[in-house]
């Protein structure tokens, strides 16, 4: 390891020679002060990694040397040493932001300990997280190769995200680019894995299926409906699992998780499919047959998604929930500092929907942007750019709001979002839809191995606009390009988020049941 470089303070530092040749030995440079005036001098002509700091010393005490070391160098590790157990001591130089805090007499491997938790902390854990991926590698490989049912590849996702996140704290490059090929290799497995079932789970009335966009409500929500403490629904549009994730240790200070759940988003995976079966408790053909007003096809003018809460109004009555509830949709600041100053008028409802649109914006505007592009140049980045802005967003304000009054809140998601790289060529005429995750047309040219194709709408329950309309879905990380402008529109689009089509980022989403602590 290069060498540490110790400042240590105490006016006995005679006494602590055998403690400061254990350090030596260890391969350590350790630099004596006897008091707080003649280190805070030497630190002025020498840099040093940690101090050791003794409490009780005549002259300037530790107490008011730390307060000067943490103005002058407020990032430098300070451990404070002392013999004195009292309270007030302790919470002195817990807030005057110690590292650490040792009680005399100390021993070598506390010392020891100390040095490594407050300086080679990072390393340890990198090390070790990077070791035990490693064995965690070859389990995975082996569990995606088998013929896996939707819960399994629910775990099989679960676990990607965890070590990507923990990954994402190493600074081992390599083993990024690992885990990154094991999540390509699982995102093609679960892309066939679709192909195969996707339409058996639509048609089938059989239980062995996952919980879908149409059915979310109606199994996880409704029952929770009864009338006593109000219940919040808030769907962040366009959330993934990660993003849940690196949101959760946030969300944790104010609630405790009761469920921490994933289910399948239903095909396209876009708002104006999902959003609205998820609201109206139908496939996208049953809304446009049993509610026409409500359904806007995508020929239509004006946004496809402006009758969810008369969906959801309607899906209540059909179940006999004869209840008050309220529905906002939030696609601004403004408008989410509204609510927030509406809240107290909404707890007197049973049910409350909360749709928030910030991150299915930053996705659209990460594409759009070059500076949110640059923000937010990769996965780890874009995780890092929600967290940053939850924490300063009228959302959370609204859960703090939710905790403090005792209210029942689930967060979820219509659908998540992919980072596309690899282009797939396709030929359609000027009706066709202009989504790069899917197409939806009639006389559609593509390679049939590149996409799910469904040749006849009914089969997924879509609507068809006219005889021979078709649906096609790019798989894993792929995006539709047309031959025309190709070079220019493939630079454009490529390392963008995009939702639409079929892998695990868009299609297992997050549902997740809090109770305020």
């Amino acid at each position: 390891m290069d060498k540490v470089n110790i400042l240590w303070v105490d006016d006995e530092i005679d006494l602590l020679k055998p403690l400061i040749i254990f350090l030596e030995q260890k391969g350590y440079t350790v630099h004596s002060s006897i008091s707080g005036d003649e280190a805070l001098e030497v630190l002025t002509t020498r840099t040093f990694d940690i101090i050791f700091l003794d409490e009780n010393m005549p002259g300037l005490s530790g107490i008011e040397t730390l307060s000067q070391l943490k103005n002058l160098y407020p990032n430098l590790p300070v451990v404070m040493i002392t013999k004195s157990e009292e309270e007030a001591i302790m919470e002195d130089a817990i807030g005057s932001n110690i590292s650490d805090y040792l009680i005399k007499p100390v021993k070598p491997n506390q010392i020891l300990l100390c040095l490594k938790k407050n300086l080679e902390t990072k390393k340890l854990v990198s090390e070790r997280t990077t070791h035990a991926y490693q064995q965690e590698f070859r389990n995975i490989g082996m569990e995606i190769t088998n013929d896996l049912n939707f819960q399994e590849w629910v775990e099989i996702y679960k676990k990607l995200v965890y070590w990507e996140i923990e990954l994402e704290k190493s600074k081992d490059s390599g083993m990024n680019e690992v885990l990154k090929m094991q999540k390509d290799e699982a995102n093609q497995v679960f892309s066939k894995f679709i192909e195969n079932n996707y339409l058996d789970w639509l048609r089938s009335s059989e239980k062995e299926k996952p919980l879908l966009s149409h059915t979310l409500i109606r199994e996880k929500l409704f029952p929770k409906i009864k009338g006593e403490d109000p219940i919040f629904l808030i769907l962040i549009d366009n959330f993934r699992y990660d993003q849940w994730k690196v949101l959760q240790p946030l969300i944790e200070e104010y609630f405790r998780i009761e469920s921490d759940e994933i289910y399948y988003s239903i095909l396209p995976t876009t708002t104006q499919y999902a959003r609205n079966a998820l609201f109206a408790g139908l496939l996208p053909s049953e809304i446009e047959k049993k509610y026409p007003k409500y359904w806007v096809n995508e020929d239509e003018d004006g946004s496809k998604n402006r009758f969810e809460g008369e969906l959801l109004g309607e899906y209540l009555k059909r179940f006999g929930k004869d209840v008050k509830y309220s529905y906002n949709k939030i696609l601004n600041l403004g408008a989410g500092k509204k609510l927030v100053e509406n809240l107290p008028n909404l707890m007197s409802n049973p049910l409350n929907i909360i749709v928030y649109n910030f991150v299915d914006m930053l996705s659209h505007a990460r594409t759009e942007m070059e500076v949110i592009r640059e923000l937010a140049d990769d996965e780890a980045a874009y995780r890092s750019l929600t967290m940053s802005w939850f924490e300063h967003s009228p959302l959370f304000d609204i859960f703090k709001y939710l905790s403090e009054k005792g209210a029942r809140v689930v967060i979820t998601t219509d659908h998540g979002t992919v980072r596309v790289n690899n282009p797939v060529k396709v030929v359609g005429d000027r009706n066709t839809t202009t989504n790069l995750r899917y197409k939806s047309g009639k006389s559609l040219k593509y390679d049939k191995k590149e996409v799910f194709e469904v040749l006849n709408p009914n089969d997924a329950f879509l609507p068809k606009l006219n005889v021979s309309t078709s649906y096609i879905f790019s798989k894993k990380n792929d995006f539709f390009a047309y031959p025309n402008n190709y070079n220019y529109y493939v630079k454009y689009y490529r390392d963008t988020f995009q939702h639409g089509g079929i892998s695990m980022e868009e299609v297992l989403i997050p549902y997740i049941s809090l109770i305020a602590k």
